[in-house]
Formats: C-alpha cells, structure tokens, sequence
C-alpha cells in the first residue's frame, strides 16, 4: 500500500513539474507600449550617437546657408580720395574727393550656384541619415526592450521549476529515509534539481545582459524611467 502511495505521488510530482517546465510563460501580457515610448524617447535624447548625427546636420545647415552668401565673395569694394585741392601729374584725375569702385569676379558668381546646390544635397543627406538612425535606433530599443521582458519570463519559470525540484526532493528524501523509495530515484532528483538551478543561473545571467544592453541605449538605468 506504501508502496503505491510513494508511486502516486512521485507520477503527482512530476505531472506538476511538467507542466511548469514546459507551459511555457508569455511575455506580451507584460509589454508596456506607454513605457516603450518613454525608453524610446529617453534613447534619442542621450544617446551619443544621436548627438553626434544632430550636430552633422547643424553642420550642414549652416554651410548651407553660408553659400548663399558667397557670391559676395566675388565682389570687391574699394574707395580713392583725390582732395580737391591736390594736382596729381603723372595720374591726373577728373572728380575730386571721394571715388567707390565696385569689381565683380565672373568665375566666383557662375561657381557659386553649382556650390549651394552640392551644400544644399549635403545638407539634404545629412537629415536623410539623421532619420534612418534613429528609426534603427528605434526598432534596436524595441528589441533589447522584448528581449528583455522575454529573459524576465524566462527566469520566472527556471524559479519556479526550481521550487518545484526543491519539493519533489524534500519528498523523496523523506520516503528514502523511511526506505519507500530507492536512492536511484533520490538521487535522479538531486541532479534534476541542480540542472534546474543551472538553467536559472543561466536566465539571471540572460536578464542581467539583456537589462545592460537596453540601458546602454538609453544612457539611463532602467529604474529611473517611471
């Protein structure tokens, strides 16, 4: 009668241990999309790289503005002073007083319409580039972001099935102390329970990884988005 008690509750222990380790627990009831945002605007505001395209495109805006200008490059400017009571012989001269001469480089003024369009397409590019970044970046937020709460998921039920080995062997141990059951069996459990605390080490090394990997994006620790 023993006997059959142990057997039936051994067949209990490992329906129960079963069906946690293989129902498998979701993570998308845990998505925030609200909080999603935040991580993602938090990422376009400190990460370096994001600066670093912003500051390219400011760059390229103002050289873009400045060759609209550059044609005054090609003007030059220049005044003489003849008093008027002075005779200058060797270069006699008609007006007296002040004299503006105005020169205009031909070369610079056809040059600089060639040079807005070329500053203007870089200017262009530069916000083109701007935008695909931040688009990646994006979807790479989302993706530490899943990865994340999927590790979460994944150590959830590596802690429960460690629970549930922690019971079965306490069990066992009891019925091998009685002699209502072999320590084959015993000890089949006790290795079963440290593959299972193996597999949750292993997801607390995932989860810890895929949090420094999402935080490295952010530039923040997870915990001071709210």
């Amino acid at each position: 009668m023993n006997q059959n008690i142990i057997k039936l509750s051994l067949l209990l222990t490992f329906i129960v241990f079963t069906n946690n380790i293989y129902a498998q627990e979701s993570f998308i009831k845990d998505i925030s999309y609200p909080y999603l945002e935040k991580l993602i605007a938090t990422a376009k505001k400190n990460y370096p790289e994001v600066k670093l395209r912003q500051s390219q495109v400011n760059a390229a805006k103002s050289n873009y503005n400045a060759t609209k200008f550059a044609w005054l490059d090609g003007l030059t400017a220049s005044y003489i002073y003849s008093p008027q009571n002075s005779i200058n012989l060797s270069t006699p001269t008609i007006f007296k007083g002040y004299q503006l001469s105005v020169s205009l480089n031909i070369g610079q003024l056809l040059k600089n319409p060639a040079t807005t369009n070329a500053a203007r397409e870089t200017y262009k590019v530069a916000e083109y580039q701007q935008s695909e970044y931040l688009l990646s970046l994006e979807a790479q937020v989302k993706r530490f972001y899943f990865a994340y709460l999927e590790a979460q998921a994944e150590l959830r039920l590596r802690s429960n099935a460690v629970l549930d080995a922690e019971g079965a062997v306490k069990q066992l141990k009891y019925a091998f102390q009685k002699g209502e059951t072999t320590f084959q069996i015993y000890n089949e459990q006790l290795n079963s329970l440290y593959n299972q605390n193996s597999f949750k080490v292993q997801a607390e090394l995932a989860t810890f990884t895929a949090k420094t990997n999402l935080e490295e994006l952010l530039g923040t620790k997870l915990e001071e988005i709210k």
